[in-house]
């Protein structure tokens, strides 16, 4: 995925409200953007770091900017959230994601149940039901989520379970957007229910990826798969 043109640079100043971050443009003007991300961000909303911002032209929007990337260390850290869907239907078109291979059609946003699960897989062989969360906690190079605790991602792993049940095929897609963690799993000290739900959902028949992405103001991709450590 290319990220819009005619990016901006500047340097993060805080984050408050949840989806308001104040970031100083390297021309020297402050303004205010919106943060596309619900989470807490922990380690990714340090007063002080590197931001890439993207500009909306859609009238009558509030905040023209959007928060992309942070840099912490060397690495870029992909915070966006609502790009992350978008991430998986490319590494599934372009082969990265084999495990997702052979259906013939993907329809995002699609009702199941009480909640709505991010991709639907339909081809010869069935139906595929696929959650996409995004990290970007990392723990001594283990990449962890959620980093708040999730009530609706509680539920949408019900909701896999119930997949499962019922014959299909459940999928919960962990996006780690960021190139320093080598392996994936759940943040029990943030929510210990969160962590319970996906060891009984991954026992029930659930199968749980992860992949990493390449993260850069060029552009972000999946790139390989990283083990889920649920022990």
């Amino acid at each position: 995925m290319k990220l819009p043109e005619q990016l901006l640079t500047g340097t993060l100043i805080r984050r408050y409200k949840r989806f308001l971050a104040d970031v100083t443009l390297d021309s020297g003007e402050m303004i205010t953007v919106h943060c596309p991300n619900s989470g807490s961000m922990t380690g990714c909303d340090l007063p002080g770091s590197r931001v890439v911002l993207s500009r909306s032209h859609r009238p009558g929007r509030k905040y023209p900017c959007g928060w992309e990337l942070v840099q912490v260390g060397e690495c870029w850290i992909g915070i966006n959230t609502g790009i992350t869907p978008t991430l998986v239907r490319e590494g599934i078109a372009s082969g990265v994601v084999a495990e997702l291979q052979g259906y013939e059609s993907i329809r995002p946003e699609v009702k199941r149940g009480a909640s709505r699960l991010d991709l639907l897989l339909t081809g010869a062989n069935g139906r595929c039901w696929v959650e996409v969360k995004n990290v970007t906690l990392a723990q001594e190079g283990v990449a962890r989520f959620p980093d708040a605790v999730t009530t609706r991602g509680q539920k949408h792993l019900n909701e896999l379970m119930q997949v499962v049940q019922e014959g299909e095929r459940g999928v919960i897609f962990f996006v780690v957007q960021r190139g320093d963690c080598d392996s994936m799993g759940p943040a029990d000290r943030i929510d210990p229910r969160y962590g319970l739900l996906l060891r009984q959902a991954v026992a029930a028949g659930v199968e749980a990826l992860a992949y990493r992405a390449r993260v850069s103001p060029e552009g972000i991709i999946l790139v390989e798969r990283l083990p889920v450590e649920l022990g």
